[in-house]
Formats: C-alpha cells, sequence, structure tokens
C-alpha cells in the first residue's frame, strides 16, 4: 500500500499560474481520477490501491506542459505523443529533491512515473511504435515500456480514454471511446475492451 503523496503541490510547482492550461489539466485529471475511484470502490476483491491511484491519476498528463498542441493552450515544442515520457521524466526529477528522500516516497514516484509513460491510448507497443513511426524512444531496456503492466496502470489508462481535454463538460461513452482509439489502430481498440470487460462489465 502506498503512502500519501501531495499530489496538488507537485502540480503547482510545475503549473504555477492561474492559466487556462491549468484549468484543463485540474479538470480532466480529476475526471479520471474519479472514474477510476469509482471503480476501484466498484472492485473490492481487486484490492487497488486507491491512495496510489488518485496521486497518479491526479499527475497522469503532467507532461503536457512540454508539448505543442495549441488547442488545448500547451505552447511547448514537444510532439503531443510524447507528454507521457515528458510527464515520467518531471516526476522522477522530483525525486532527487530533498522533500521526497524517504525510501517509500521514492518508490510511489517511481510508480506515478511509469503510470505517466504507461498510459498514452490504451497503451503503445513496439510494433505500433514502428508501424506508425511514433517519435518514441525503445533503447530504455524493457520489453514493451509503454504498456501498462499493473492493475492500476491499467485502470488509469482506461478511465483516461472516456475524458477529452478539448470537451471537459462530457464523458464519452463507451461505444465513442472505442471510436477514438479505432483512429490509431484496432490493437489499442481490442485492449480497452477487455478492460472494459474487467472493469465495466
Amino acid at each position: 500500500m502506498s503512502h500519501t503523496i501531495d499530489y496538488q503541490s507537485i502540480i503547482d510547482f510545475y503549473y504555477k499560474e492561474d492559466t487556462p492550461l491549468r484549468h484543463i489539466l485540474l479538470t480532466h485529471s480529476r475526471q479520471v481520477a474519479n472514474k477510476a475511484l469509482h471503480i476501484a470502490k466498484s472492485h473490492p476483491e481487486m484490492g487497488f490501491d486507491t491512495n496510489f491511484l488518485e496521486a497518479a491519476a491526479m499527475l497522469h498528463d503532467i507532461g503536457i506542459i512540454h508539448c505543442d498542441a495549441v488547442g488545448i493552450h500547451c505552447h511547448g515544442t514537444e510532439h503531443y505523443i510524447r507528454h507521457g515520457i515528458m510527464g515520467a521524466k518531471m516526476v522522477r526529477e522530483l525525486m532527487t529533491s530533498a522533500s521526497f528522500q524517504a525510501p517509500e516516497i521514492q518508490e510511489d514516484l517511481e510508480r506515478i512515473a511509469r503510470v505517466c509513460q504507461r498510459h498514452t491510448g490504451a497503451g503503445i507497443t513496439r510494433s505500433e511504435i514502428a508501424t506508425q513511426r511514433l517519435p518514441l524512444p525503445l533503447d530504455n531496456g524493457t520489453d514493451e515500456p509503454y504498456m501498462p503492466e499493473t492493475k492500476e496502470e491499467e485502470l488509469i489508462c482506461y478511465a483516461d480514454k472516456f475524458f477529452s481535454k478539448t470537451r471537459l463538460t462530457e464523458e464519452k461513452t463507451f461505444e465513442q471511446a472505442c471510436r477514438s482509439l479505432a483512429k490509431f489502430g484496432q490493437e489499442g481498440v481490442a485492449r480497452f475492451q477487455k478492460w472494459h470487460c474487467i472493469f465495466d462489465c
């Protein structure tokens, strides 16, 4: 079980100004966190770490600040698909701070960094990176560095697909989420449908 991570102080550290981008990040992240927590509470038999689940859901998109996505007020230089690895880098940078030196906090931050890195799409495989020529590095030594592995990683990835950062007042239906994923291939749709059967059926 994780210790409580002060995710709001981390958001405040990287998003200091009250900007439209901060509003989008906070609104979207809270939507994802609430849905993930609701599903977790509906499945006590799965033993989700809800403290970690909330913190990781609130921080999963922290890397968007570095990306070029004018439609959601992101004015960075990175391709949007790299927001996960940028977020993971930001979270790992915190691990050098004196405020986060406790071993249990270091462990939780590494777990959050992995959520950041693995939540894009319904996970992204090496095969998909190669066939779609996606700008993601594959030299970090793991078999599938962008695929969710733990149940918390899978649940946050699943919950994320129901919410868009461009339509903050709406929750997608399962069918709408599938159609959004289908634009990037059927592999992701199949993974999403599998998670639906686990979490929501």
